[in-house]
This record gives C-alpha cells, structure tokens and sequence, in this order.
C-alpha cells in the first residue's frame, strides 16, 4: 500500500510500529490521528478529490494539525483547562518533529526581500504573485502569515 519513494510516509509508518511496541500510548495516539488524515487525503473525504499523497502533502496536512492544535491550546488555556492544552501541546511537539525546521525571522525577511527584488514587486498589488512564489519555494520552511506581515512592510 506505501508506495516507494515517500520517505516521510515511510518514517511515519516506522515510527507507529516503534511507538506500539514501547508503548508510548500518547505518541501512538497522535501519529494514527496523523496516519487518518493523510487517508483521508488520499481518499478525497469531505468532497476534495482522492490524491496520491506524496510528501509535499503530508507536509500540508502536518502544518494544518498543528495550527488546529495552537488554536485548541488558545482556547484551552483561555477556558482554564490546562489538562486538555498541556495534551495539545505534546501533540503538537509529535507532529513539529516531522516538519522541516522553520526558518527563523531573519531569514523570512532576507528571502521576502530577495524574492521581491527579483520579481521586480512594486507596490500591494503584487503581493499576491510574491506571495504565491514564496510558497512555492518554501513549502514547509516558512511561517506564510509572518512572511505576509513582511511583505506588507516592504510594499507599502
């Protein structure tokens, strides 16, 4: 069923095996949620068309658990149920550790304003073109809505 040349497919695959066999009963937890909705994806649930999910898509599909997961901590905490948040928070520490590492504020800055240059954006309405070459070269590395407020700074 795991088709080959998908490593991060793989590695998930691996590492739920690892976790039933020491037992790390929240570890598991978190990874078979992960497991569903990359099945979900691939069987096109809830009206989207069944893909064939490569890693760029479970790279999608780990950010949009993990921004679900910040936004249940906020409302957790705000709610007084620190139980329920600290659960989130390990979750997403599970998830975190299959996401390429994120590039730091400097470095969103520098590649904004490389991109900007090389593209020749003048003003708001190229935003939406920088936008969408920046997420195509840093899937995955780039927190986009900091990247937004940056771009904004520079087009003003």
């Amino acid at each position: 069923m795991l088709k080959e040349g998908f490593p991060m497919r793989q590695r998930i695959t691996q590492d739920v095996k690892d976790a039933m066999k020491s037992g790390d009963k929240a570890r598991l937890s978190t990874l078979r949620l992960l497991t569903a909705a990359i099945k979900d994806r691939e069987v096109g649930v809830g009206g989207a068309a069944p893909v064939e999910v490569g890693d760029a898509e479970v790279i999608a599909i780990l950010q949009k658990m993990v921004k679900q997961r910040r936004e249940s901590v906020a409302t957790y905490e705000k709610a007084g149920r620190t139980d329920l948040a600290d659960q989130e928070k390990a979750e997403i520490t599970v998830l975190e550790g299959y996401l390429p590492k994120q590039m730091d504020e400097a470095g969103t800055k520098a590649a904004v304003a490389a991109l900007v240059a090389e593209l020749g954006a003048a003003g708001p309405k190229d935003m939406g073109r920088v936008m969408g070459a920046l997420k195509e070269r840093y899937a995955g590395q780039m927190d986009f809505g900091k990247a937004s407020g940056v771009l904004k700074d520079l087009l003003k």
